[in-house]
């Protein structure tokens, strides 16, 4: 039932941090989730085309995995184990295993991080240096891989490297995928750089990079250029990382974004979505060769989440035991492109980017993707940007949407773009 929200909506701004940010632009106090639908205190219901930022993959709440954690937690399954043997992590790598590592032919080891994606990073970008014994680690433009101190280095975005109050070293940056204008070829760049010994790069430890860069703005890398950076690892002794934070866990097709690319990576870094429920939980995949940190030496209090083996077993197993649920997500994509091509067809120098699931349009003005966010939300859509200047809608839509909600949550973007485009020329006039 609508209910007074006053006191609750002042409670924020008078004890919450200012660095709160997702709702200063949906300013409202949401009380229920289902599926691919929020609703507020006031009994509106908004189409979730944000999903925790890709953390609820499967939508909010769904049923299977609901019904296993409630069944685990008044069966006093164990609720915290640090890194103990328990039952339910158990039957999570036995299902993680069988389902994704062998029909991939991966035999990676499997570190539980902390729960965060920046963790697993910090854990990557550490054992990388332990291997190899180098400190460098090239990263790449646009890319955003967290905002803790070693994870900060390796992520582009200016803002938030200004939050680190100190200088961010181990680091060199080359240009990703498409940086270049024209027909140049990063990796041609790089490639170059690497081979010059009096270019000024100290051989790297490993090479870091998203096959779609999320926060960066959508820039999706292609397989030739992924795998000749992945080449190029191999080649100057590097370990190759690919961070699948935002884009995996079926974001962008498969289970991983890489796995039609034709590489293998060295380390994987997988959170978000990983745990099915939106349960914090984050995962290190190495290959036996370098899985090499001692007992406790990358530890945490909260390394393994009980609670997210349960509900991450029950995803594995409902929609990644055969390739039903890829067909449907890359049919869903396809409606995902007509759509947004529309869209940028409303926008004079608009362009579509990312893969997958994982789209967006850039719109080359933050401002105006900003005004159409925001008319979208008024409309009944939670939808946001990213990119460097903010310039990029992005559609992260839970990757189980109903077909008909699907639709309409594009066609309320497609009228905001519209109404903004029409508010622009009218005040031009």
């Amino acid at each position: 039932m609508p209910t007074d929200t006053s006191a609750e909506a002042t409670v924020f701004k008078r004890r919450e941090s200012k660095a709160r940010s997702y709702c200063r632009s949906f300013d409202t106090i949401f009380t229920r989730a289902q599926g691919s639908e929020l609703t507020d205190a006031e009994g509106k219901t908004y189409i979730d085309f944000l999903s925790g930022c890709s953390s609820l993959n499967y939508g909010h709440n769904d049923t299977d995995m609901k019904v296993a954690l409630i069944e685990h937690i008044t069966s006093d399954g164990l609720a915290h184990g640090l890194d103990l043997h328990t039952d339910a992590k158990a039957e999570f790598l036995e299902t993680f295993e069988r389902h994704i590592l062998k029909p991939r032919g991966m035999d990676h080891k499997v570190m539980f991080t902390g729960p965060t994606g920046a963790n697993a990073v910090e854990a990557a970008l550490k054992l990388a240096r332990k291997a190899t014994g180098r400190n460098n680690i090239i990263a790449f433009t646009n890319g955003f891989h967290g905002v803790t101190m070693g994870a900060l280095a390796t992520t582009g975005n200016a803002y938030h490297r200004e939050g680190a109050g100190t200088t961010l070293n181990g680091v060199t940056r080359m240009p990703y995928d498409g940086f270049f204008p024209g027909d140049h070829d990063s990796a041609d760049f790089l490639e170059a750089m690497l081979n010059d010994s009096s270019s000024g790069i100290d051989a790297p430890a490993a090479i870091l990079l998203e096959t779609v860069q999320g926060e960066g703005g959508l820039n999706a890398a292609s397989p030739e250029w992924v795998k000749r950076v992945a080449a190029l690892a191999r080649e100057h002794g590097a370990l190759l990382i690919i961070d699948d934070i935002q884009a995996g866990c079926g974001r962008t097709g498969g289970f991983f974004s890489f796995e039609d690319m034709g590489i293998t990576p060295d380390i994987v870094t997988l959170a978000k979505s990983v745990s099915g429920f939106g349960l914090p939980m984050a995962l290190m995949l190495v290959r036996p060769e370098y899985d090499l940190f001692g007992p406790a030496e990358h530890n945490g209090t909260f390394r393994g989440n009980t609670h997210a083996f349960v509900t991450a077993r029950v995803a594995i197993e409902k929609f990644w035991s055969d390739d039903t649920f890829r067909k449907q997500t890359d049919a869903k994509a396809r409606i995902l492109t007509s759509a947004l091509a529309e869209v940028a067809a409303l926008v004079p120098g608009a362009r579509l980017k990312g893969r997958g699931m994982m789209q967006g349009v850039d719109f080359q003005s933050g401002d105006l993707a900003a005004d159409i966010c925001s008319r979208a939300f008024d409309r009944g859509l939670i939808i946001e940007t990213s990119g460097s200047e903010d310039q990029v809608v992005k559609v992260l839509a839970p990757l189980t949407t109903p077909g008909e909600t699907f639709r309409r949550g594009l066609t309320i973007l497609l009228d905001a773009t519209w109404d903004a485009m029409e508010t622009k020329k009218m005040a031009a006039e």
